[in-house]
């Protein structure tokens, strides 16, 4: 097992949302390793985002509550002043976002953006040193004609091209973990792939942890080493990978599975969706918050929230139902 990079404990993000409370995070727990990919999967939501934003500050401070502990080479994120946080953002912990064309700026040329975090944290270097740097890291990603591109403009390149350059805007720094909130959402499946590809490249040749946030559960089976499945606001399902599509033991987990097609059932064999909708999160959850759509459903899912629970050493879901019962 690796050394732990990040260590979060018993996380909770709250927005005041027209005088109500919304509980978008509810106590959650995890930790990312040196040199993995940790997928977070869950429907829209389920508190993915909000809870890898409030680790680096990244919330709108005037509407969000941020209580319990994230511990980044032993210091605690959730306590850091905001001129503390800026020597961690970027340098230590970088960030790709969703849609590159309103993250990266249309003013700006993509090699001036690439190294501006960079010198942020490297005041001395000259401007050959950082264009030759922008270069360096536009040639990692996969940009070709790099020393030409450098100097153009966000909106004369292909979304898939954006999303590279998101990617390299991130590393310049040398953050040891990136969190990529679902870097792959606007761009066609070939692009996807190529994405998620040079992301795991990147992994193996730099070390670089990654926090990957999607909604897709076959990008986690192909690319991340271990996954936490959310729903309400909580962890429901922490497993490796592997161990996760084998035994699958929360029925959320499972819903989710049987909603998606797979290479090795028949052509004819129906995709069964996730029946109802997720609570409210500005509502008090009494019980099992996915109990009123679980076709496993008990009296006491009504009455009492389940705690996560060992199924094997690194295998955790949380539910009331026994993993052996019949499915």
């Amino acid at each position: 097992m690796k050394n732990p990079l990040l260590t979060v404990e018993d996380l909770h993000v709250s927005f005041k949302v027209q005088k109500k409370l919304l509980q978008a995070v509810r106590g959650i727990s995890f930790t990312v390793h040196e040199q993995e990919i940790l997928g977070i999967v869950g429907e829209s939501g389920c508190g993915k985002s909000a809870s890898v934003k409030a680790l680096i500050n990244l919330l709108p401070p005037y509407s969000t509550l941020i209580s319990g502990s994230a511990l980044y080479r032993g210091q605690n994120l959730i306590s850091l002043s905001d001129t503390e946080m800026q020597k961690i953002r970027g340098k230590e912990i970088g960030m790709i976002f969703q849609d590159p064309m309103t993250s990266l700026n249309p003013t700006m040329k993509i090699g001036d953006q690439i190294v501006e975090g960079y010198l942020l944290h490297h005041k001395s270097a000259s401007r050959q040193e950082t264009r030759e740097y922008a270069i360096r890291l536009l040639e990692l990603v996969g940009i070709p004609q790099a020393s030409s591109r450098v100097d153009e403009y966000a909106h004369t390149l292909s979304g898939g091209m954006r999303q590279r350059v998101m990617i390299a805007l991130a590393l310049a720094p040398k953050p040891k973990l990136i969190i990529a909130d679902e870097p792959t959402t606007a761009l066609d499946v070939t692009i996807q792939a190529q994405i998620l590809d040079l992301m795991k490249q990147i992994k193996d040749k730099t070390g670089t942890s990654f926090v990957l946030i999607t909604h897709d559960m076959s990008v986690v089976a192909g690319y991340c080493d271990r996954v936490l499945v959310m729903y309400a606001g909580k962890v429901i399902e922490r497993a490796p990978v592997e161990a996760l599509f084998n035994r699958p033991s929360h029925p959320y987990t499972q819903g989710l599975l049987q909603s998606i097609p797979r290479l090795d059932m028949p052509a004819h064999h129906p995709l069964l969706p996730i029946q109802g909708s997720p609570p409210s999160l500005t509502e008090e959850i009494k019980g099992c918050a996915f109990c009123n759509r679980c076709t496993h459903v008990m009296p006491i899912c009504k009455e009492k929230d389940p705690e996560l629970e060992k199924l094997t050493p690194s295998h955790f879901y949380a539910c009331w139902r026994d993993d052996e019962s019949p499915r």
